[in-house]
């Protein structure tokens, strides 16, 4: 399991300096991939949690990162489709792989906030059919000398898109969703699945699955597909008799990474991000960095 780490992107401890130097450090430790979020609104009251009052945008800061690291993958994990165009954003991560060398993947999801959507002017009407449309134009985009799309959601008249990605056939495309009909999208149409920061760890092995056999009745290898996980890591004292996977000490976080491992998951990227005491505007932007090197030193990767 390649393990990775997310950069600062939410709270008080976004700023440009503490970005190059988690990303900075994270190379150096031999970290296989950093990864931002989306997060457009939040709603007025801030009734969400602290994580999304403040939120950098993840792609200008990945290209941001990219000039300060040379070897590290770059994701996002995700970009809601709703709230796209599929040209617009296969010409922006296009350059972004081509800047980076080859070194981005591009996770995308359907998004949740009803607030982002009305916002937009996305619809949520048939979103699965849309996706699944989204995800070929911008294969079709990335890969096809010549574009020529119609379909029920989006057009493309005979046209070129070029320079195309450094990655053949193109970067990597991983879909997030929990729910069963996410995961089997999952399974018929990416690289690879990406879960939540919400999601049940302790069920994990479960959503694998759900995603292997949708690729296997799609007569695609599930051997092949990535399965990341978002570690929404929270360093506590021990002790807690409710202590969910990768929260506790580093030595029991550490412990979870195995377990992770043997339900099916091929890489994880630790995020300090959905920790309030770190990824809050109200936390102290110094301490939240001491404490994210405290976390980098202790979960590096040792094989």
């Amino acid at each position: 399991m390649e393990i990775g780490f997310a950069p600062p992107v939410s709270g008080s401890w976004a700023t440009a300096e503490n970005m190059v130097h988690v990303a900075r450090r994270a190379e150096l430790l031999g970290y296989h991939s950093l990864w931002a979020f989306q997060r457009l609104l939040a709603p007025a009251d801030l009734g969400w949690s602290e994580t999304y009052h403040s939120v950098q945008d993840p792609l200008t800061t990945l290209a941001f990162l990219a000039a300060h690291t040379s070897r590290i993958r770059l994701g996002v994990a995700v970009l809601n489709m709703p709230f796209l165009s599929p040209v617009v954003l296969a010409k922006q991560t296009a350059t972004l792989d081509i800047l980076t060398g080859g070194r981005l993947d591009v996770g995308l999801g359907l998004g949740w906030s009803d607030e982002e959507y009305r916002a937009t002017g996305a619809s949520r009407h048939r979103r699965g059919q849309r996706a699944a449309e989204f995800v070929t134009v911008l294969r079709s985009l990335w890969q096809d000398e010549v574009i020529a799309h119609r379909g029920e959601f989006y057009q493309v008249p005979p046209t070129r898109m070029d320079p195309k990605p450094v990655q053949r056939p193109h970067p990597p495309i991983l879909l997030g969703g929990q729910a069963p009909a996410a995961l089997r999208r999952a399974g018929r149409l990416a690289d690879g699945w990406i879960s939540g920061s919400q999601a049940d760890l302790t069920g994990i092995a479960e959503a694998v699955a759900t995603v292997r056999t949708a690729a296997a009745e799609a007569e695609r290898d599930p051997g092949s597909l990535r399965f990341v996980c978002r570690g929404a890591v929270q360093v506590r004292p021990a002790g807690a008799a409710d202590r969910t996977p990768l929260t506790g000490t580093l030595e029991q976080i550490r412990s979870d990474f195995g377990r992770l491992a043997e339900a099916g998951i091929t890489e994880l990227f630790v995020d300090l991000n959905f920790d309030p005491e770190i990824g809050s505007p109200s936390a102290h932007p110094q301490v939240s960095l001491r404490r994210a090197d405290e976390v980098l030193d202790a979960l590096a990767p040792t094989w």
